[in-house]
């Protein structure tokens, strides 16, 4: 019997990457809340949400950039909100699944 050969993806998700290990964090963020180490979520969730808006601008998928405008601005670490409370909490999960959306969804094709 014949072996079924494999095409390559015409398809690049550079934003797959960055997007998962944001949601990682994101998704651990509850259990360093109140802490000094929330500090570091704070700046992985901004940088990355900066570095999956390049991928989204590279791919021409500019309408992702509100979300992570938005996730850049929340979870900013040099003038933080104070957030708290259950709404917090869920904003975190929120981002999480929204970072794991845009880098499956965000793609360039390959040359």
């Amino acid at each position: 019997m014949m072996a079924k050969q494999r095409t390559p993806s015409v398809y690049q998700r550079n934003a797959f990457a960055p997007g998962l290990i944001a949601a990682a964090v994101l998704f651990l963020a509850p259990a360093l809340m109140g802490g000094d180490w929330f500090t570091l979520v704070l700046f992985v969730a901004a940088i990355f949400a900066v570095i999956v808006g390049w991928f989204a601008i590279q791919a021409r998928q500019w309408w992702w950039l509100p979300i992570l405008l938005a996730i850049a601005v929340v979870w900013n670490p040099v003038v933080p909100f104070e957030f708290t409370g259950p709404w917090w909490l869920a904003g975190q999960y929120i981002a999480a699944l929204g970072y794991i959306i845009i880098g499956i969804v965000v793609k360039v094709p390959t040359s």
